[in-house]
């Protein structure tokens, strides 16, 4: 199939861009994934019905088949978010979720103690940000919602905690990752004085995008800052606004516990923690065993960070969740509830993810769409020219933020522009190299966080029950605000190259930019 190159014009941007356009306006996801993906292929196949549908087809097909062969990442994404769904709804069948939020309601006294507990499993749940999102929101929902916290806050400390906390711990999917792009640009430009972990670990602190944005969510969660459209879903969840009974979520199909689910009365707290611990420690365990497995056919001695880099992830998360599925079964079959009750239970569990799944397919196909039409490619020739080496880091976070948001997709901003930066710094000055490499990873993580048509942003919706475009409209202000700190915090260590000097000013910066949100947040409740 020959297609039109767009690696060096303007309209690469066009189909992303009207899918966010639309998204926004009509807040309508699927509608406005699927006009981007017919309008991308429709420029690709220069205008030709025909190739167009043809195109569309192929596309789609490609997140199921690839190569002759299922699609196993995709494919083994689609399978644990149903393993997920079934295993959160026996939490519900067993009293244990409704178990563990009257042991949380004995102790977490407050509002602010829900959103605390929902940011503190946040940070601890760290394997990986799809597990993070859906786990702890099934954990922390019934907490959050009897203190009447918006679905859009815990949606906020949701996807405000896993992606950030992923990209900081070398020991997760996506620390791996990361660490086998960079080892190859180490290796490409001579640096010898850092292994990949060690230059992972000396890039934490320069990640001030993933840093601030953890630690805003609890100074939000502390003093209630509610700023934008976040104050108005606080305000209607405060009157019981926005719950089980919110049917018009779209791609949530909400488990209503009260019609669909008959929670047991004899649930305990263990009937929820056990599978969720087992569901960790034996997704954390396949991974170093599959990452072993990998270093073993390649005639490498086993080593733990030599697992988590070559692990397969895929195959951990479907593991794990088939054992955390199996120790939820076994909560429910201790209590001796019916086989009918149990089937149902899981077939509600599952069909709650179709939705997610849906929007989830789409947002794939627009990925392979976008990167045929070279999206990537195209803002990538943005940072070509004269500019002051001293300004690429913070240049490469807003670019690397604007190919997040127009892609969907951190971790392929993460393929594109880390060679990006590791060149750059290569023919302008290596001592910059690890600023711009934290830049990209910062900026990665910012469009991703803003993005409509990314996955986790779409799986923190879910995971947290609220409508999908509320999230993406509540989160934004306080995206944008952890984006500004940052970029005072690139600026900085462009021009001084000092990792701590650059980090204490983003970190006054910070203190003054949640100054202003108190302020503005005090202001709006005044005037109400």
């Amino acid at each position: 199939m020959n297609l039109v190159d767009f690696s060096a014009s303007a309209f690469s941007l066009l189909p992303p861009m009207v899918a966010l356009a639309l998204a926004i306006i009509t807040r309508r996801v699927l509608l406005s994934l699927g006009v981007g993906i017919v309008l991308g292929a429709f420029l690709l196949n220069n205008y030709s019905f025909g190739s167009t549908l043809g195109y569309v087809f192929s596309s789609a097909k490609g997140v199921v088949i690839e190569e002759g062969g299922l699609n196993e990442w995709n494919m083994s994404i689609v399978f644990f978010l149903l393993l997920l769904g079934m295993m959160t709804a026996l939490l519900t069948l067993s009293g244990g979720t409704r178990a563990f939020a009257i042991w949380a309601q004995s102790r977490v006294k407050s509002k602010r103690g829900s959103k605390l507990l929902a940011a503190t499993l946040g940070v601890f749940i760290f394997v990986d940000d799809y597990f993070n999102s859906l786990a702890v929101g099934a954990i922390s929902r019934p907490v959050t919602d009897r203190f009447y916290v918006s679905r859009a806050k815990l949606a906020y400390i949701l996807d405000s905690t896993a992606a950030p906390m992923c990209v900081l711990m070398p020991a997760s999917s996506w620390g791996a990752y990361i660490m086998t792009i960079i080892s190859g640009i180490l290796v490409a430009h001579g640096m010898t004085e850092y292994s990949a972990l060690g230059a992972y670990i000396a890039l934490v602190p320069m990640n001030f995008y993933a840093v601030f944005a953890l630690l805003l969510v609890f100074v939000v969660a502390w003093f209630k800052l509610d700023v934008g459209p976040m104050r108005k879903h606080e305000i209607e969840a405060s009157q019981g606004i926005g719950f089980a009974s919110d049917s018009e979520v779209e791609g949530s199909h909400e488990i209503n516990e009260e019609l669909d689910i008959t929670e047991s009365e004899f649930g305990r707290v263990s009937d929820l923690i056990l599978p969720i611990v087992s569901l960790i420690v034996a997704t954390v365990g396949f991974m170093i065993m599959t990452g072993g497995q990998a270093l073993a056919a390649d005639g490498i001695s086993f080593s733990l960070l030599g697992a988590f880099e070559n692990t397969d992830v895929g195959r951990s998360l479907v593991y794990g969740g088939l054992v955390g599925l199996a120790f939820a079964l076994f909560t429910v079959v201790r209590q001796k509830l019916s086989a009918s009750d149990i089937s149902k239970t899981l077939w509600i569990g599952a069909k709650a993810m179709f939705g997610a799944i849906l929007i989830l397919f789409f947002a794939w196909t627009i990925g392979t769409v976008i990167g045929d039409l070279n999206t990537g490619k195209y803002l990538s020739t943005l940072v070509e020219g004269n500019i002051s080496p001293a300004l690429l880091p913070v240049i490469l976070f807003l670019l690397a933020g604007l190919m997040a948001f127009s892609t969907g997709t951190s971790w392929g901003t993460f393929g594109i522009m880390l060679p990006i930066a590791g060149d750059l710094a290569g023919a302008t000055d290596l001592a910059l190299m690890l600023p711009m490499l934290g830049a990209v990873l910062a900026g990665s993580v910012f469009g991703d966080h803003c993005s409509p048509i990314s996955d986790t942003t779409i799986l923190s919706s879910t995971g947290a029950r609220c409508n999908h475009i509320d999230h993406v409209a509540t989160q934004l202000p306080y995206a944008v605000t952890v984006a500004i700190v940052s970029c005072v915090g690139f600026i900085t260590l462009g021009f001084t190259q000092s990792t701590w000097l650059s980090f204490g000013v983003a970190t006054v910066a910070f203190v003054i930019a949640c100054s202003v949100l108190g302020f503005l947040s005090r202001a709006k409740m005044r005037a109400a």
